[in-house]
């Protein structure tokens, strides 16, 4: 994809209301035209790019906006740094973001993310992250401009584990709230740290790496989440494990006494240890972690939409297929079939 000669057009974020210190948010250099991958150009352009590089979605224009987008991007180590504005009133959605976190930060305009149950407004000069696996419906106004930062999952497991914070079994999971610029500088302006050293001439593999733990640990201790701080305990140090055992063998035929010689524990043991920190037997637990990983491939869009159901349920081991499709459906709210079919049509 050819990358555009001109510098990148934004408003400027010194338009931002008075209330969110708009000298200050002036002052934070997220991605300068060096960093320039389009400018006035069309919105379906900057989505296309946005897919490849940040994040998988579906953009749905209020109108044409033809010549009107702009994008700046870097990669920064794990991370991608992206500033971006459609120049239009656009829908961005999305099943879910496989994988990856996703930091948003308004820099002028608006933003409207429909969650399940609420719909949060985002103003310039607020932030929120998106989770992995969770569903995106993001509206932008026609002015609106955002930063946005594109984290691996595995980096915030990475941290946890650093650190020995206890992670829950579902992983990280931030909450769903705006935060302010006024309480979070520090934040912010390590962000903007960030991306002048993404703009640095040359760069260092090891400061890289550091960077990114650094960017990870203020996220976990400035923004709310499900991680508690305290040290894990043995029992929780051994879930852990048999957990990692699962994913990484979850396609074998599991069972508790598997699980038990691997623990060194009792089979009594395992299923008081799933009941504490999964309020489940073990065998629901492989059940459902089999069930997320087909999900996982018939939403991956690597797949081209080449799946046989019926080979991939035998593969992670569901034999009775009339009572793995129900159970599917109990789960996903559609049957795999379904799932596969709006994946290929969105």
């Amino acid at each position: 994809m050819s990358v555009p000669a001109a510098p990148i057009h934004f408003h400027s974020a010194a338009s931002a209301p008075a209330a969110c210190h708009k000298q200050s948010l002036a002052c934070l250099q997220l991605l300068q035209h060096k960093s320039t991958v389009f400018s006035s150009a069309h919105p379906l352009a900057v989505s296309e790019y946005v897919n490849e590089h940040v994040g998988n979605h579906g953009l749905r224009l209020q109108r044409d906006g033809r010549g009107t987008a702009a994008l700046a991007h870097r990669k920064f180590g794990s991370m991608d740094l992206c500033r971006l504005a459609y120049g239009s009133q656009a829908r961005v959605v999305s099943d879910r973001l496989h994988g990856i976190y996703h930091l948003q930060f308004i820099l002028s305009g608006s933003c409207r993310y429909e969650l399940a149950n609420e719909s949060i407004q985002l103003l310039p000069g607020q932030l929120m992250i998106i989770n992995p696996e969770d569903p995106v419906d993001l509206t932008y106004s026609d002015d609106c401009e955002k930063f946005i930062l594109r984290l691996p999952a595995y980096m915030m497991e990475s941290t946890c584990l650093e650190n020995r914070w206890h992670k829950p079994v579902e992983g990280v999971r931030f909450s769903p709230i705006p935060y302010q610029f006024n309480n979070l500088k520090s934040l912010f302006y390590l962000l903007s740290l960030i991306c002048q050293e993404a703009e640095a001439e040359f760069q260092q593999p090891w400061l890289l790496s550091q960077y990114n733990r650094v960017i990870t640990t203020k996220l976990m201790t400035e923004l709310s989440h499900n991680v508690s701080f305290e040290a894990p305990t043995l029992t929780d140090i051994s879930f852990e494990r048999l957990v990692d055992y699962i994913e990484k063998n979850i396609k074998s035929d599991l069972c508790v006494e598997k699980l038990a010689a691997q623990a060194y524990m009792s089979t009594r043991s395992i299923y008081m240890l799933f009941q504490k920190h999964a309020n489940a037997t073990p065998k629901q637990f492989i059940r459902d972690k089999k069930l997320q990983a087909v999900h996982q491939v018939l939403t991956n869009p690597e797949c081209g939409g080449f799946v046989n159901i019926t080979a991939l349920a035998l593969e992670y081991g569901f034999t009775h297929l009339g009572r793995f499709a129900e159970t599917y459906r109990k789960t996903y709210g559609v049957l795999p079939s379904e799932t596969l079919k709006r994946h290929l049509n969105a």
